[in-house]
């Protein structure tokens, strides 16, 4: 008796088989180390502007930047999107700072990652499903509007020079990819701009002008607060706050990257990731964050990142242009970064859902859901809130399509002593409310036949809307037979009937 049997790998082809992309190919490892160098050389202007929101020292933004991509990279579960100090996550903790200081902020940090961990392991991910396309849409617009009005300020009152290096810098990244592409173009716009403002001794805003970069690695320590209920009760809103719109945050971008690169991630895994890279960011003294849009844009659109060793090296590169390199970083143009952030914004921004041909055939519900979601996004400077406010108008135009659809249709029978209503569509709170009116209960004859093949009941109103019909007829003297229910609709009309009340 003879087998078939499959030849064993030798222990170095099986250790290639378990070596990651970017290990076991160069052209990947190149790709993955140059997009973290220019994520990294983008997240400091960022992190130090978001640490002037919050009202904490530049340092501490730029370590929560450092702390946070490490960590995630390890822990997240979206290859290549890049998690640091963000500007909603600045708003939400800025006041905490302001009237409690530092050290109850860190708290809330450490706080905001359990909230997360608790959250990720109970499922929040799976509400992502009730987040509809048109909402997504304004989300990723609207991102792209708030990126290019961060870029505004620094084009208001700054030297005339700052205009032609933005213009170069953005030539630069259109033109470059023509010639290679083995080079990501926003890391040779940033190098050019710079060597010439440098080389011409040109004067212009600088990374430098944003504040003082750290000159030493964040050290790991608890935060120096009162460890009682009163601090539990002054950091719980905050920190809840914080681990709910940096969630709503992260698995947005999450679905994003999962558009862009058609691939799959573990949003369970990438909420867990979160709450633990915001555990390890308050222990070492950073001011937290989440998901970074516009770096992340940077990472996989603009570079053509896909690995966990981007994420990684944008984090550590960060502390190392910081530490050991911090003069020259100081002397990077902010026109380099600007017309870096500006080429981002245009390259996320969703235009085919603004063009002409696609506005004529949209529903206009899913038109008026989508400019919903980016004004109330431009307006609060807050995804968390559009995306809510969003979802919620979709619910609601949603349940008016929806409730339009039940109708009933009469017929008399023959001998004129039954009447069939025939109702169709879907029964729920929205459509049930209008079926206790649609019937002739003074003028149908004695027996009364209400058929619902047709439908299918959704909800306990509907329940209570045959309720209601039944004991009106009843008061009449006239009896109702509910006939073609399908098995569910059956199941909680059995269930809930004589139940519930039975008029509205």
């Amino acid at each position: 008796m003879s087998s078939l049997t499959t030849p064993s790998l030798s222990p170095a082809a099986r250790l290639r088989g378990l070596k990651p992309d970017w290990l076991a190919d160069p052209k990947v490892w190149r790709t993955e180390v140059l997009a973290g160098l220019v994520v990294a050389l983008a997240l400091i202007p960022e992190a130090i502007s978001f640490s002037v929101i919050a009202g904490v020292d530049p340092a501490l933004g730029l370590f929560a930047s450092f702390t946070m991509a490490v960590t995630i990279a390890v822990v997240g579960g979206r290859r290549a999107m890049i998690s640091a100090a963000t500007g909603a996550v600045a708003l939400v903790i800025a006041p905490l700072n302001r009237e409690h200081g530092l050290g109850h902020l860190v708290a809330a940090v450490i706080l905001a990652g359990l909230f997360q961990v608790v959250l990720g392991a109970l499922g929040v991910a799976k509400l992502m499903r009730f987040i509809p396309r048109s909402v997504m849409v304004g989300f990723v617009n609207s991102l792209a509007v708030l990126i290019f009005m961060a870029q505004v300020p620094e084009m208001r009152d700054v030297p005339w020079a700052v205009y032609p290096l933005i213009a170069g810098g953005l030539a630069l990244m259109v033109l470059f990819p023509r010639i290679t592409t083995v080079v990501p173009a926003p890391l040779v716009s940033i190098v050019i701009l710079t060597a010439i403002t440098v080389g011409a001794a040109i004067a212009v805003p600088t990374v430098g002008d944003k504040g003082a970069l750290p000159s030493s690695l964040p050290v790991p320590g608890l935060p120096d607060v009162p460890f009682t209920l009163d601090t539990l009760t002054t950091i719980a809103p905050y920190a809840f706050a914080m681990a709910l719109v940096g969630l709503m945050e992260s698995l947005m971008t999450a679905k994003l990257v999962d558009d862009i690169t058609d691939t799959p991630s573990n949003k369970t895994r990438e909420s867990v990731g979160q709450g633990i890279a915001n555990i390890v960011t308050g222990l070492f003294g950073g001011m937290g964050g989440c998901a970074m849009i516009g770096q992340t844009m940077i990472n996989v659109k603009v570079s053509g990142a896909r690995t966990r060793l981007s994420t990684f090296l944008a984090g550590a590169f960060l502390m190392v242009l910081c530490v050991a390199f911090g003069p020259i970083v100081s002397d990077i143009p902010m026109a380099a970064l600007v017309a870096v952030m500006v080429m981002v914004s245009f390259a996320t921004f969703d235009w085919h859902s603004v063009a002409p041909g696609t506005l004529r055939r949209m529903p206009a519900g899913e038109i008026a859901v989508m400019v919903i979601t980016v004004v109330c996004v431009v307006a609060t400077h807050n995804l968390a809130i559009g995306v809510v406010v969003g979802s919620v108008t979709a619910m609601v135009v949603f349940a008016r399509r929806v409730a339009r659809f039940a109708d009933v249709t009469s017929v008399t029978g023959p001998d004129g002593a039954t009447v069939v209503h025939q109702v169709t569509g879907e029964l729920f709170f929205a459509s049930s409310n209008d079926l206790v009116g649609r019937f002739d209960y003074a003028n149908d004859p004695d027996h009364v036949v209400i058929d619902l093949s047709a439908a299918h009941i959704w909800d306990a109103s509907s329940v209570a809307a045959l309720d209601a019909i039944g004991a009106k007829y009843a008061r009449r003297g006239k009896t109702v037979e509910i006939t073609g229910l399908n098995d569910p609709s059956a199941r909680l009309h059995g269930r809930l009937t004589g139940e519930l009340a039975a008029e509205h």
